[in-house]
């Protein structure tokens, strides 16, 4: 079976065919600072558990669902672009056959 795909196509590998390997590098850093200073500061293996999962499973959740089709990661970059230079513009409707 032949596919011809369109030059314009752009292929991405995924992990498991939903996360992107970038995504998920980010996750497994995420996760392992949030272990590390869990292991450090508490000393509760249950609630090393429960925070860890407070901590980590919404990240995870929101990488592999995104926000519409889109990378976190251009998400996160997205909005802090939109932090730093906060900008709203406001167009006039004009009809030129009034």
């Amino acid at each position: 079976m032949k596919f011809i795909f369109p030059q314009n196509y752009t292929f991405k590998n995924k992990i498991l065919g939903f996360i992107d390997y970038s995504v998920a590098i980010i996750n497994i850093i995420w996760a392992v600072i949030i272990g590390l200073l869990l292991y450090l500061f508490i000393p509760d293996i249950n609630a090393k558990i429960v925070i860890f999962i407070l901590f980590c499973f919404p990240v995870f959740l929101l990488s592999i669902s995104g926000i519409h089709g889109e990378n976190i990661i251009y998400v996160f970059i997205y909005m802090f672009k939109f932090f730093v230079r906060q900008k709203l513009f406001f167009y006039a409707k004009t009809n030129k056959y009034r």
